[in-house]
């Protein structure tokens, strides 16, 4: 099971990037329960200000002198009741609650510039979560020192170099986590092996087909364990609401729902690592996952995938080498052209994986014709990006950071 992950944030400069490296903790039982204390302390913080936002937001409609809620006042008000009303929330650390309100100040900037929806109340156990500032923890080897609790084992070292900006501390299926964001200048990774150009058509029965005719094995994570996913659920369903035996039930559901995502995250790390590593320049095709999910034949097989975050993973991991990933038109027909003479057929079924080119005689794997296509768009992109004669509808990812969508469709 992987217990750490670095993603990218944000690029500042050329060779200064934000990183974040997720490591897994070790608390002991002790430690555990001031871990819980504090998530238990920031949702209530949130909850608490969420509330107040929306009392006073209807104030403020009614009498229009009033002034308009926001994160900063609240945050005053809170730690000016809190030693009365709360005097609780200060066997924790002070970041807890504070950095709780200061994240929903940002979700209603973002509800109001209509990039999420409207901020809900947490939840205990599905949103077990905190944040440390860089002036409230220490990082030290194998070790982790949090207010009013000390020094806390990792599972790791901390990968990157650099100026440490903060932490957020999060329960995962029982499993506590720390994500370190780091500001560092060491983001670069060798540059790509001079293998030039690839095309890469994701499936379903293979991950990958690259335009070199390699398959990459789908490690169908759900669909390995879904019996086992179907037995804890049937046997959580058969208990009393509040018992103990609930609890454990769903705490065994968890786990295993936690098992599935990490067998499926190693495997798309381990596919866009090297690929990444080996070509400098990707085409992948621009699809609409959230269409796709709408067949009832493909969809559960399709959220198995994981597309949207390979798409993600390869963008960053390319940017990190120097290379670059090209995004072809979601309706360019791929599949249905030869790849040799460019005929394009009228018609080309989901069923058929193999056909012969009228024009030319030559026979195609539908994958690998496909993955040879989206190459040479790639290419042509590329050429005509830099001042030459190119066509084709592609695009370069500039700073994008999986906000997108890929995977697989009919191509017509």
């Amino acid at each position: 099971m992987p217990e750490a992950d670095d993603d990218r944030r944000c690029s500042n400069a050329v060779n200064e990037m934000i990183l974040a490296h997720r490591i897994r903790l070790d608390p002991n039982n002790v430690q555990a329960t001031y871990l819980a204390r504090a998530a238990g302390t920031a949702r209530f913080a949130y909850n608490w200000a969420l509330a107040e936002w929306q009392r006073q937001f209807e104030a403020c409609k009614a009498d229009p002198a009033l002034p308009q809620p926001n994160e900063a006042t609240l945050r005053r008000q809170l730690n000016a009741v809190k030693r009365v009303q709360f005097p609780w929330m200060l066997e924790v650390t002070k970041n807890a609650p504070q950095m709780a309100i200061m994240q929903l100040g940002r979700a209603f900037q973002n509800f109001f510039e209509k990039r999420a929806r409207y901020p809900r109340f947490r939840r205990k156990g599905a949103d077990d979560r905190f944040t440390l500032t860089n002036d409230q923890f220490q990082v030290n080897g194998k070790r982790i020192r949090i207010p009013k609790l000390g020094w806390l084992r990792m599972r790791e070292t901390l990968r990157f170099t650099g100026r440490i900006i903060s932490a957020a501390v999060s329960r995962t299926a029982g499993y506590w986590y720390a994500s370190i964001t780091v500001d560092t200048q060491d983001a670069q990774l060798p540059p790509a092996e001079n293998q030039g150009a690839v095309g890469v058509d994701f499936g379903v029965t293979h991950l990958a087909t690259l335009s070199t005719g390699e398959k990459v094995a789908n490690p169908r994570a759900l669909r390995t364990l879904l019996d086992r996913l179907r037995r804890l659920s049937r046997n959580l369903s058969r208990k009393a609401k509040g018992s103990c035996n609930r609890k454990k039930a769903k705490f065994k559901l968890a786990r295993l729902h936690a098992s599935i995502a990490n067998v499926r995250a190693n495997g798309l790390h381990q596919f866009s690592a090297s690929i990444t590593q080996r070509f400098h320049t990707i085409g992948i095709e621009d699809l609409y996952v959230k269409g796709l999910l709408a067949n009832r034949c493909l969809s559960r097989a399709i959220a198995d995938m994981g597309f949207a975050e390979l798409r993600r993973q390869l963008v960053y991991k390319a940017e990190r080498r120097g290379g670059q990933v090209i995004f072809i038109d979601r309706w360019y027909p791929s599949s249905k052209t030869c790849s040799c003479c460019r005929h394009k057929l009228a018609r080309l079924d989901l069923g058929i994986r193999q056909w012969t080119c009228p024009e030319c005689g030559t026979l195609h794997d539908r994958d690998v014709n496909a993955a040879i296509n989206l190459k040479k768009m790639a290419v042509s992109s590329t050429v005509s990006a830099c001042g030459g004669e190119g066509s084709g509808p592609a695009r370069e990812a500039q700073g994008e950071t999986g906000s997108g969508e890929a995977g697989i469709q009919q191509r017509s």
